[in-house]
């Protein structure tokens, strides 16, 4: 069986629940994180599913301070940081980690196309000022640029960079990537490609950061308990299990209509509720009601 690290495991990158008007569900935040809680994985708040680039400053403190309230110690959370002018990033940082958030996870900012050297220098600079631990957040998809596996080398020596979530979706890349934190105990790779979780853990990742566990975390739990003791058959049963239940809500949509499906599905769990935040939008009440009758086929 594989050593586990600090920071390891399942962290699932969580919806941001909202009402009507738009204003954060704390109560619907408390439920989702306990329902993680009880499957044994960590929140990932503000990241692409929880759409954070559309959260403002003060309803992510609240997002913050309701997950913190319901771990109550028991898993991690992490916390999303997304933008472009530095001198926010770091207000928030602190007021998310003193608020009791775990670990920062934070992408590019994404409004200039940005060299490596200036990659290396904003994720430096960023460690350098913030008291929490830092996690490096690659995704090309949202971004449109993908930090260099040369940078990431460099920045994982950071004494405040723990880790790296890639989301990028190139096998040789996560190859390289899993080696370069291979055999670091201050350093961790976890997979955002949720349909390469099972290889990624078989290849020696640290995590997996699955948008469907808000779903089902349980089974991605299993998932990763599966690999990592080196059971790679019931890894694999349980990766096309999950795989099939993705299609339900990213099938034919874009990336921001999933997510939308991806409430309605949660809300037959009695999680949350529907609503999106500007520019995103609810699907239409036909497409919910699809999306309705294949969730409660795949709770059956």
């Amino acid at each position: 069986m594989k050593k586990e690290k600090k920071y390891c495991g399942v962290v699932v990158p969580m919806v941001t629940p909202v009402d009507s008007e738009a204003r954060i569900d704390t109560a619907a935040v408390e439920r989702i994180v306990s329902f993680f809680a009880e499957a044994g994985v960590s929140p990932l708040l503000m990241g692409t599913t929880g759409e954070g680039n559309s959260v403002g400053q003060d309803d992510g403190l609240l997002m913050v301070q309701a997950a913190v309230k319901a771990a109550k110690g028991r898993i991690k959370v992490y916390a999303g940081l997304t933008g472009n002018c530095f001198a926010e990033q770091l207000r928030q940082a602190e007021t998310y980690t003193a608020a009791g958030a775990d670990v920062i996870v934070a992408t590019l900012p994404t409004y200039y196309a940005l060299t490596p050297e200036q990659m290396e220098n904003y994720y430096t600079r960023l460690a350098d000022s913030i008291k929490g631990p830092l996690m490096l957040y690659n995704i090309l998809a949202t971004t449109h640029m993908s930090i260099p596996v040369e940078v990431i080398r460099r920045l994982a020596d950071h004494p405040n960079i723990v880790g790296l979530k890639d989301s990028e979706r190139d096998m040789e890349r996560m190859k390289q990537c899993i080696e370069l934190a291979k055999g670091r105990e201050d350093f961790c790779y976890f997979c955002g490609w949720a349909a390469q979780s099972a290889t990624s853990l078989a290849l020696g990742g640290d995590g997996i950061v699955p948008s469907t566990g808000n779903f089902v975390p349980q089974m991605f739990r299993q998932l990763y308990d599966a690999a990592i003791q080196g059971d790679c058959a019931t890894a694999q049963r349980l990766q096309d299990e999950t795989d099939a239940i993705a299609r339900i809500y990213q099938k034919d949509r874009t990336l921001g209509q999933s997510l939308a499906a991806l409430k309605v599905m949660m809300q037959t769990r009695n999680l949350c509720q529907p609503y999106m935040l500007m520019p995103l939008t609810r699907l239409t009440a036909e497409e919910e009601k699809e999306v309705v009758a294949k969730a409660q086929s795949a709770k059956s």
